[in-house]
């Protein structure tokens, strides 16, 4: 009887995808700074001195999407966990039943 390990191996990989998604948005919102006159207005002004530093701020990520990227990666270890936990139970089982 050949047991395969691809539920474990799914569930491991799908945790370390989780992890690295953790920690990117980690790395996205501790590298995002906020300035008290970018809250105030949300409209560009018409005449920019300086176009490259708008420039700069667009490719920043946005703060919500940084801690929806967090959830989801929490989310999806989370679930990761229980499908390595079930595939463990099922292998518990079977060689409980075998034996």
């Amino acid at each position: 009887m050949e047991i395969s390990a691809n539920a474990f191996n799914s569930g491991l990989n799908g945790i370390q995808a989780g992890q690295r998604r953790v920690d990117q948005a980690a790395s996205d919102i501790a590298s995002n700074t906020v300035n008290p006159s970018q809250q105030a207005t949300q409209t560009p002004p018409q005449n920019q001195v300086n176009p490259s530093s708008q420039a700069s701020e667009r490719t920043r990520p946005d703060l919500t999407e940084s801690l929806v990227a967090l959830r989801v990666g929490e989310n999806e270890v989370r679930a990761n966990a229980r499908v390595v936990d079930t595939a463990d139970e099922v292998l518990g089982t079977l060689i409980d039943t075998r034996a």
